[in-house]
């Protein structure tokens, strides 16, 4: 499954000249936790969350202490603080294409610790999103769909194998395979591909080979 297959393509955005509060409106309204920052051709720039909303608090609270102290010992004029989006949000987001697949995009999420994704174009041109939600309900597939797109797509559309020579069951995302397959590396390769569909949580196979093709010379019947 892609990126596009579950992205949320109607994404709220901001300009990066918004005021903070424009921007806190947006996503209090919209139910959602952060925002694209996209330039006048949307393409991203930038991304606010709550995150970065705390962050400008906290330091507009050690700002105005830090501005009473200056004022009295150096009379200091106050510091800048925080006032449009492009003060706090985040330049340069990590971002994903429409055809990396659903794993990648959870992967990327978990080694770069946030929660959403801009979709973009290859000039950075903004195409939806994908959110930590969008992958769970990846992961959160009907087992009937998993099975028909383990049969359809990887039994038959890629390994070219008969249906009728394997049994494929699948309860709560757990996969049981179970039958007979011409090679042992026609199980290994069918078991490595049903691993990799969104939404398969686990893979138990017991599949027979007619031909042991990992031992040259070798044409005895096993199991794996």
């Amino acid at each position: 499954m892609k990126v596009g297959d579950v992205m949320t393509s109607d994404v709220n955005t901001i300009s990066s000249d918004a005021a903070l509060k424009e921007a806190a409106t947006v996503m209090v309204k919209a139910g959602i936790s952060g925002l694209p920052v996209v330039d006048d051709g949307r393409r991203v720039i930038g991304i606010i969350t709550e995150a970065d909303f705390v962050n400008a608090e906290a330091n507009r609270s050690w700002g105005r202490q830090r501005r009473r102290l200056l004022a009295n010992f150096l009379g200091e004029a106050e510091h800048h603080q925080a006032k449009t989006v492009a003060d706090v949000m985040s330049r340069d987001p990590h971002t994903i294409d429409r055809e990396s697949t659903v794993t990648e995009a959870a992967r990327k999420m978990k080694d770069l610790h946030v929660k959403r994704l801009p979709v973009v174009t290859p000039d950075g041109t903004l195409e939806g999103i994908i959110s930590r939600a969008d992958v769970m309900g990846a992961f959160a597939r009907d087992d009937d769909e998993l099975r028909d797109e383990i049969i359809n797509d990887v039994l038959i559309g890629v390994m070219q194998l008969d249906p009728e020579h394997v049994s494929v069951t699948v309860e709560d995302g757990a996969v049981t395979l179970d039958g007979s397959v011409p090679t042992r590396t026609d199980g290994r390769l069918l078991e490595e591909l049903t691993v990799r569909v969104e939404g398969v949580i686990s893979v138990d196979a017991s599949l027979a080979w007619t031909h042991d093709n990992t031992k040259p010379g070798s044409g005895a019947a096993g199991l794996r």
